[in-house]
Formats: structure tokens, sequence, C-alpha cells
């Protein structure tokens, strides 16, 4: 059994259905684009393009590209393959969804604690770290940070919602 067999055997989501996703999307944003972007005025004015001169032309080429785009993959070649294997997505989302998390988390504990935290927990989860070593990297790369843009630098970052580092006076 060669390789692109295997790849078909396990399943997974095809191209087209990739091409129409990110069709579908391109073109809710590009339109939402196109809507503000008149809002804010489109024409050229007595001194020069409106606010939303070129937006609105950039969203409307998005616009047609992604008409273009499903019209190709709905009348198009009807190619079956494949994009990703449901086992190669499920390798992508184990670093997605925590990515996502830490997002959050840098919304409410702020960058430097939520950074500490991915990092160890990404050592220990993915890379099969030991506990020490995986807080001692993700605290030292995180103080080092802290020294370096908030004490040498003087260039604060976000600290959290909660601030959990306000005892240091920063």
């Amino acid at each position: 059994m060669d390789e692109q067999e295997s790849a078909a055997g396990d399943g997974g989501i095809s191209t087209r259905t990739m091409e129409i996703v990110v069709a579908l999307v391109l073109l809710a944003v590009s339109a939402l684009v196109v809507i503000d972007s008149y809002r804010l005025g489109s024409k050229w004015g007595d001194d020069g393009p409106q606010s939303g001169y070129f937006p609105f032309y950039i969203g409307g080429f998005i616009c047609l590209a992604s008409v273009a785009t499903l019209v190709q993959a709905f009348v198009g070649n009807r190619s079956t393959a494949q994009f990703v294997t449901w086992a190669a997505l499920k390798q992508v989302m184990l670093v997605l969804l925590p990515a996502i998390v830490y997002v959050l988390c840098v919304q409410m504990i702020g960058i430097y604690v939520a950074s500490a935290v991915y990092i160890a927990v990404f050592m220990i989860w993915l890379g099969k770290y030991s506990r020490t070593r995986s807080l001692a990297v993700g605290i030292g790369v995180t103080v080092a940070m802290f020294l370096l843009f908030e004490v040498w630098f003087k260039v604060p970052l976000y600290k959290g919602l909660f601030n959990p580092l306000s005892w240091t006076g920063y």
C-alpha cells in the first residue's frame, strides 16, 4: 500500500471542503469590510480619498476572489484530494487549543504568569520533561523577559485584569 492510499484510508478533511470553508469565511469578513468602509465613506472626496476608499475596494476584490473560489469548488474539478488526515489534525489541535487558552489567560493573569505556565505545561505535556526542569525553564524565561522589558528597557507589558505581579511594583 503506498502513502496516498494509507492517507486516504485514515479519513480526514478534503481539500474541496477546506476551500469552501475558507472562501466562506473570507467572503463574510470581506463583506463586513465593504459594508463598514461604505459607512465610513468609500468615495473620492474634494480633498482626496475618504477614509473607507481603499478598504472598500480591497474588500471588494477579496469578495470577488472568494466567490470565484466558491464557484470553482462547486462547479469545477471535484477532486477528492485530502487536505489533512484526522490524525494530523489531532496533532495540530494539541498545539492550537492550548495556545488559545494561553491567549485567554494572558487577558486574565498577564503575559508573564501565563507565559511561565504555558512554557512549563508544554514542556511537561508534549516534551516529556521533568516538572522541576519545566518549572525552572518556564520561570527562568519569564523572569528574564520581565527584567528585560520592565526593568531595563522600561517597556511595560500587559499584566492582566487580576495583575498577580502587582507586588513587584510594576
